[in-house]
């Protein structure tokens, strides 16, 4: 396969993790906005999720104030902003329209529908009920591409850089939701008495309430949701889950074996899964926990290098 071809797919299955994700925080903090009755705590919200989404120091420095309508345009449309939701989706459509001979017909009319349904969103994001529309619009698109993807496409060498795109985006978002409301946490530990609010969010955020309150008491303590969202090998959000499957989906694509070209690759991916699992995440204080977020997101980073030297593949225009 062409490395522009495994260019294309790999980054239209980062765009489309990367779009469903910042819509479902956005689309909580907009559902949590309706509950909130303190404004300055509500200000410290939309902070992380700036954070979360994008980028708070990128953001203030375009415009210098916290507005509600403000931001929602800033995540959703800005054209100032990269990493909206919408040229996340119109990335990946142009990738899946320059592969569509390799592609299940259905995922290119998916993402053509969805693009040609949004051509009139309004550049100011519109009013609040109509992003509410769009955000759940965008969701439900991300979902019924990932079940084309794994009901129609065959386990071959594009499938597989689809996957990895994916996982690879979606354990790095993880650790961000974690990061910041671990700093959070920590920031307003003693004072708030609203931990139990903050890893109630972190779950919704990443699509993880049902399935942990499955398994676990409804206290929402910070050490159970942490291991949960970071080692729980059963849940699809899970860093460990992702990681996983990024090692899998690599050693697919090498037919099991290591070759010259990708010993550093998969010696990095051994490091990662190494301080995942020799990590005792529930014992951890909240310094400690944000170290190590922290530095699996730079592991993150350097594993997306190494992947992109080793197939020859090109950075985003973008960087986060």
């Amino acid at each position: 396969m062409l490395s522009r071809t495994a260019d294309a797919l790999y980054w239209m299955g980062r765009n489309i993790e990367r779009a469903e994700n910042n819509a479902r925080v956005l689309n909580v903090q907009l559902i949590h906005m309706l509950e909130a009755s303190d404004r300055t705590a509500l200000d410290r919200d939309w902070k992380e999720v700036l954070e979360i989404c994008a980028s708070y120091a990128d953001y203030m420095e375009k415009y210098n104030r916290l507005e509600t309508q403000t931001i929602v345009e800033y995540l959703t449309t800005s054209p100032v902003n990269p990493n909206t939701m919408k040229n996340c989706m119109a990335i990946a459509r142009d990738n899946a329209r320059t592969t569509r001979d390799i592609l299940p017909a259905e995922l290119w009319e998916v993402l053509n529908e969805f693009h040609l349904d949004q051509t009139g969103l309004r550049e100011d994001g519109g009013a609040l009920s109509g992003t509410k529309g769009y955000l759940k619009t965008l969701m439900r698109t991300s979902m019924t591409a990932q079940g084309v993807i794994e009901s129609s496409m065959s386990r071959g060498t594009p499938y597989t850089f689809i996957k990895i795109g994916k996982w690879l985006e979606r354990a790095e978002k993880t650790a961000r939701v974690l990061n910041v409301i671990c700093e959070k946490e920590l920031r307003d530990k003693g004072t708030s008495g609203n931990s139990y609010y903050y890893w109630l969010a972190a779950l919704r955020f990443l699509n993880g309430y049902d399935a942990f309150i499955k398994e676990n008491p409804p206290t929402m303590a910070s050490g159970e949701v942490l291991d949960f969202l970071i080692k729980q090998e059963a849940f699809p959000r899970s860093i460990a889950y992702g990681v996983s499957h990024v090692r899998e989906a690599i050693i697919e694509l090498e037919g099991g074996e290591v070759r010259h070209y990708s010993a550093r690759l998969f010696d990095l991916l051994e490091t990662v899964e190494t301080d995942i699992h020799g990590t005792a995440v529930a014992d951890m204080e909240m310094e400690e926990l944000m170290e190590f977020l922290d530095h699996f997101q730079k592991q993150c980073m350097h594993l997306s290098q190494v992947f992109m030297e080793t197939y020859y593949l090109t950075p985003p225009a973008a960087v986060r």
